[in-house]
């Protein structure tokens, strides 16, 4: 037992030597480039504590209780109570001051000087041990990042959803249930009080699984519509499903073959659109359309086509363009298949399918042009086209002229008002993303815009600029949400609420673009990239979920609080003077990161309550230029085709490439402090956050599946329902879960069998209330893939 005594004595000196070594010369590293010298000071105590061991000498007790009362005071006087902020502060010093008052380590010291070998030695160790603890399971008691707070009950005198009036509440027929994008069912089946009995109705397998030949990002990102008693939705290689809606049964099927290759960055088909022929409908020659294809379903592919189905039996609608399709890259100068993809749903109107898409992400210089086009809903004539980069937006592709190359395209969801007879678009920056030295005037007076035409004819109405000159890819990534808002004095204002990637939500008239909520101008920083330019200052809506500080580097988090010190270093080499800090070949933390606060599923909103539920997230990113070079060449080889989304970026045509990812620990943990995601609470009358909660756990993102609620990132939205209850899928964990709306508080939650990268729907069939989510995980993203659509119910 001596022996075995001297062995766990002996290891336990080399150990808080080599945790001193390792502290002290990072801490130096650290302090040396302006950061804080907590960790060279920790490394040197850790340091007499391990001679003192060496020498047997009892006062290692005393040096190490001073570093651990002053690593706690130090860690509650930069980030307060907060329980997983103090985590990596303290993981490995706590339970090893603890580890140092066991018997076989105190048996072996003898007493020095002041510190007579006595009980009491230990006692200030232990008195140390005692209060770490303490604090940190006073911190578990409350959550400082936490808002608490009760959204507003319904107000009979609110206005009514227009949108939805010739709607059956059973049916959701839009990707946001609406044209109008606010994800909003006013069923009301499901309450609070029941939600925790739902269980699984149906499962449907679509069996459209990633395939040896696909593209990293195979992404399941659908939102079903759901017609009558039809349930319509598209996979990941856009085959599209219908399915009976009450039990999941396969009505049939339609595959587009779509033709693919390494050129893809995606796979992705978000959902589709539904148009059905009224009696007094036209074709544009005044002629009544044929009655052979009532009811179609528009389906988009990544290789840029648009098809026209018979909503009945999936067959294609020979009257629509060439027997039922069209090929969207008609018009372009650059045609290489994949380069332009449509992924989202398209604006279906009385007379117009209007449809836009996602070009390759910083590739070159030369790709594919980002024209908005309307066509006829019958006959698929081109009607109008809107290009973004031409003097001439409205000027349409012909043999003397072709779309501009790289203008500003929409790769999302755009929405529609049929009252006012506008379409709202986002769209995103001209590529390349990050260095913009030769961009046109014109590629610029759209781009990052929140984009609004007249959907009869393609003319302008206004539009209106979210970000000026942006190198960061801070485009408008979801659907707006357009809502008639009560005013306090009784009268009603039509707005439109546009989430985009900074956290902001730009609040404005959706009439004349007027802003309701104030966005002022800011200065923001300065210093392009040699051959760049910046602008001075960038809008800043009053309502946001954007950080209102700067990240520091007590921001910065990890494990231990080693990669805890890794990430303080990271972030102090890198540039970063607050949002908006220009790229450089230095290397720029990005935060709001280039993933966004807001993606692409938007914020859900009831307009009956004027409540809205959003799901931000809070994920930095570093963009690190790469001037050209032997390795790095400023044209493409012949067979050099787009990779992944993340990683090193070509950028050909310009003089950097860019390499961009998340900003993660040596041991792949984000380098910024929990919570990267939420879910919140926002009042649309006062345009206040009322509440907001960390949302998800971190179960699927370690090796260890430990269900820690750190609050992850999600991909996909939440929706809203009448009974007071919300319910979201995207977190980076394999869940569903409901919300109550009112509060916040998370009532149920079921396990998928997949990432659930998707936005759920709701309907009604056979008098029950459904919930209906996608499950087939997020190659991008990191979470299981599969084939899933699932379906659940109260018994």
């Amino acid at each position: 037992m001596p022996r075995l005594r001297r062995i766990a004595f002996f290891c336990t000196i080399l150990g808080v030597a080599l945790l001193g070594l390792v502290l002290a010369a990072g801490g130096g590293w650290l302090v040396a480039i302006g950061g804080s010298a907590y960790y060279a000071i920790a490394g040197l105590l850790l340091l007499v504590t391990a001679v003192l061991l060496a020498r047997r000498d009892d006062r290692a007790l005393w040096v190490y209780a001073i570093l651990l009362l002053g690593t706690l005071v130090w860690a509650v006087w930069e980030v307060g109570l907060d329980f997983w902020a103090l985590v990596p502060r303290g993981d490995i010093l706590a339970p090893l001051g603890l580890w140092l008052l066991l018997p076989f380590i105190t048996r072996e010291l003898e007493g020095h000087g002041f510190l007579p070998v006595s009980r009491n030695r230990k006692l200030p160790l232990a008195l140390a041990v005692l209060a770490s603890t303490g604090v940190l399971v006073a911190s578990l008691l409350q959550d400082p990042q936490d808002i608490a707070g009760t959204l507003p009950q319904a107000d009979a005198s609110n206005p009514k959803a227009a949108d939805a009036a010739d709607m059956p509440d059973a049916d959701w027929r839009s990707y946001g249930r609406t044209q109008f994008g606010n994800r909003y069912s006013p069923l009301a089946a499901i309450t609070p009080q029941n939600v925790q009995n739902l269980k699984v109705a149906w499962t449907f397998r679509t069996g459209d699984l990633k395939g040896p030949d696909d593209p990293t990002e195979i992404t399941d990102e659908v939102t079903p519509i759901k017609i009558n008693d039809t349930l319509y939705l598209c996979s990941p290689h856009q085959m599209l499903f219908a399915l009976d809606a009450a039990t999941g049964a396969l009505k049939w099927k339609f595959d587009p073959k779509i033709v693919f290759n390494r050129a893809f960055q995606h796979m992705t088909c978000r959902g589709v659109s539904y148009f059905e022929t009224k009696a007094d409908s036209r074709l544009p020659d005044g002629s009544v359309p044929s009655p052979e294809c009532p009811a179609r379903i528009f389906l988009p592919t990544n290789d840029g086509r648009l098809f026209a189905l018979n909503a009945k039996d999936g067959t294609p609608c020979q009257d629509f363009g060439k027997e039922g399709q069209i090929d969207l890259k008609e018009g372009m100068s650059v045609t290489t298949n994949g380069f332009y993809e449509a992924t989202s749903p398209p604006v279906v109107t009385a007379k117009a399918v209007i449809v836009a898409g996602a070009v390759i992400d910083n590739y070159s210089t030369k790709e594919p042009s980002g024209v908005i086009r309307a066509f006829d809903v019958h006959a698929g004539k081109l009607l109008w086209a809107f290009d973004p980069g031409n003097p001439n937006p409205n000027e349409p592709a012909s043999e003397t002229h072709h779309y501009v190359a790289n203008s500003p395209n929409s790769w999302t969801i755009s929405a529609y008002d049929a009252k006012l007879g506008l379409i709202y678009i986002p769209t995103g920056v001209q590529t390349p993303d990050t260095w913009g030295g030769n961009r046109t005037v014109d590629g610029e007076r759209y781009a990052s815009s929140l984009l609004v035409l007249n959907a009869d004819t393609g003319k302008l109405a206004w539009s209106y600029q979210t970000v000026h000159h942006d190198l960061w890819d801070m485009d408008l990534p979801a659907q707006p949400s357009l809502v008639d808002i009560k005013r306090p004095d009784g009268s009603v204002i039509p707005a439109i609420y546009a989430p985009t990637k900074t956290g902001d939500i730009f609040v404005l008239d959706r009439r004349d673009g007027k802003l309701i909520v104030p966005a002022p101008e800011k200065p923001v920083p300065q210093g392009a990239a040699p051959g760049d330019r910046t602008s001075p200052t960038q809008p800043f809506s009053e309502l946001t979920f954007r950080p209102s500080d700067r990240l520091t580097g007590a921001d910065m988090w990890g494990a231990t609080m080693v990669d805890q010190l890794a990430c303080r270093i990271i972030f102090h080499r890198l540039r970063y003077e607050g949002i908006f800090t220009p790229p450089s070949v230095q290397g720029t933390l990005v935060f709001p990161g280039n993933l966004g606060m807001f993606e692409w599923g938007g914020i859900a909103v009831d307009p009956t309550r004027q409540i809205a539920i959003a799901n931000p997230i809070a994920v930095p990113f570093v963009s690190r230029l790469i001037p050209r070079s032997d390795s790095n060449p400023d044209t493409p080889k012949a067979d050099d085709l787009p990779g992944s989304e993340v990683g090193i970026q070509p950028q050909y045509g310009v003089p950097f490439g860019v390499k961009l990812g998340p900003l993660l620990s040596p041991l792949g943990l984000p380098c910024k402090q929990p919570p990267w995601g939420y879910i919140a609470g926002i009042d649309l009358k006062t345009h206040k956050i009322v509440w907001m909660h960390r949302n998800g756990t971190v179960r699927d993102s370690t090796r260890i599946p430990l269900p820690f609620k750190l609050g992850v990132p999600a991909l996909g939205g939440p929706i809203v329902t009448a009974g007071g209850v919300a319910f979201m899928t995207g977190t980076m964990d394999a869940y569903i879960r409901a919300y109550d709306v009112t509060t916040g508080q998370q009532l149920w939650e079921d396990r998928l069998p997949a990432g659930g990268q998707s936005t759920p729907m709701s309907y009604e069939a056979n008098g029950k209330q459904f919930i209906v989510t996608a499950a087939g995980g997020h190659g991008s993203f990191g979470t299981k893939l599969g084939d899933y659509v699932i379906a659940y119910t109260l018994p």
